[in-house]
């Protein structure tokens, strides 16, 4: 079964985690560890880092290199959807209490911060 085709185009949080709960269990056999995964995101966001600095900073592409921004942010979504997954997290309440945090905390911090409103 192709998982792809059968994505749609507005996919919740919980969407994903069972997507990758799916894929995981059918096509990857079983979960890495969550050392290996913690491993696996630093990979991932270092990879992420590249393209960054690639695209929007002073580092050129190597000769064959190709800007894949969208697919390495993916794989870093993909690998946290994981973790979240093997250590029993629902990431939408967890992003619903994330967002009703940073409002709680900076209601007022950037709208104060001189730097933002140069």
């Amino acid at each position: 079964m192709n998982e792809a085709k059968n994505i749609s185009d507005s996919l919740t949080l919980a969407d994903m985690q069972q997507i990758v709960d799916n894929w995981i269990k059918t096509v990857g056999v079983r979960y890495f560890s969550p050392l290996t995964n913690m491993a696996i995101l630093a990979e991932e966001t270092g990879e992420v880092a590249r393209q960054m600095a690639r695209i929007y900073g002073d580092q050129s592409f190597k000769p064959g290199e190709q800007p894949e921004l969208a697919d390495e942010l993916a794989d870093l979504l993909w690998v946290t959807v994981a973790i979240a997954n093997q250590t029993g997290v629902d990431l939408t309440d967890a992003f619903r209490r994330n967002i009703e945090k940073k409002t709680r905390r900076d209601a007022m911090r950037h709208k104060n911060n001189q730097k933002l409103n140069n």
